[in-house]
């Protein structure tokens, strides 16, 4: 199986790793069941509880709810996709479909073609044409956001209208059969609506901008320095080691290096896995370490992570005639 690139070629799939994993992975189960009743319960103390406890909790459990709708993707926590998917589709942060989700990110693992502004969907990278069609508002926006501190101010409210823009215009134009996968996310986000309003009484717009939008900037953390362009495909990946914080809300993935490398693993696993090829990774990579996200808010807090424009306006393909 293959996906299309932006200009109607082939992209091949990235390989995965041989990892062999137990028909139903426990650890996760339970840990979807931990996220799915947490969220239940501390939504329902909405009232009984001040807004100052419900939220920041909220916000950790649709944070990890989102690591967790990642590990799924991947094939996780049984062998059973149809199983699976059923784990994580229920969108507990409303805006995104979990179906969109799963196909962009798993073409962002199309490794070739990371960073690309146009093939990698996850990418922050722009060509030099959609630069020069931004606006000096746009611009500004953008600039801001390269560095960590923009990125969790304005990020989500840069990254989801913009991606819900483009989509209702794919939708109008039905591509790739979009108005069924919205239809259905529409339908599931029913019932999540209904209770976060109706049973447990958080104002829809207290729910989206006290812990829905706080909920995506802490995710962006994650993502902001985990790629950066570079000839080498493994030097575009970064590691950020000791998180001891925020690495468990992320299920380990700030080991992202090993993430793409071996997509197969489980969460629990990175760290004794990581420990075995670290040396491998980091030869690998380039040395693309960090200490720990601090260490990534000291170098990026106020300063811009890289430059906006790719540097060579697109990814070159390998192989390419």
């Amino acid at each position: 199986m293959s996906i299309m690139s932006t200009d109607g070629t082939a992209l091949r799939e990235a390989p995965v790793s041989r990892y062999e994993r137990a028909a139903v992975e426990i650890p996760t189960l339970l840990l979807v069941l931990v996220t799915y009743g947490g969220w239940l319960a501390i939504t329902l103390a909405y009232g009984r509880w001040p807004l100052w406890i419900v939220a920041p909790i909220t916000v950790v459990l649709l944070t990890l709810h989102s690591s967790l709708q990642h590990e799924i993707l991947h094939g996780h926590p049984t062998r059973w996709n149809a199983i699976n998917r059923q784990l994580a589709i229920v969108p507990l942060s409303l805006w995104l479909p979990y179906e969109r989700y799963r196909k962009k990110h798993l073409t962002h693992h199309i490794d070739t073609r990371l960073t690309d502004p146009l093939d990698d969907p996850e990418t922050c990278y722009w060509t030099p044409e959609a630069w020069g069609r931004l606006n000096p508002v746009g611009r500004m926006l953008v600039r801001f956001q390269q560095t960590l501190l923009g990125r969790m101010i304005i990020g989500p409210f840069w990254r989801i209208p913009r991606f819900l823009y483009v989509e209702a215009r794919a939708v109008i134009r039905n591509t790739d059969r979009l108005r069924s996968v919205w239809l259905e996310h529409l339908l599931w986000c029913v019932p999540v609506i209904a209770w976060v309003t109706v049973v447990c009484g958080i104002p829809f717009w207290v729910y989206v901008l006290t812990m829905v939008i706080p909920g995506n900037s802490i995710l962006l953390i994650r993502s902001f320095a985990e790629h950066r362009a570079r000839p080498g495909i493994t030097q575009r990946t970064a590691i950020v080691e000791r998180s001891w914080i925020l690495g468990p809300l992320y299920l380990f993935n700030n080991l992202h290096s090993l993430h793409h490398a071996e997509p197969l693993i489980p969460w629990y696993a990175y760290n004794a896995r990581y420990r075995v090829i670290r040396d491998r990774l980091i030869a690998d990579n380039g040395g693309l370490v960090y200490s720990t996200y601090f260490d990534v808010a000291r170098r990026y807090l106020f300063r811009p992570h890289d430059v906006i424009e790719h540097p060579t306006g697109r990814v070159p393909r390998v192989g390419a005639a």
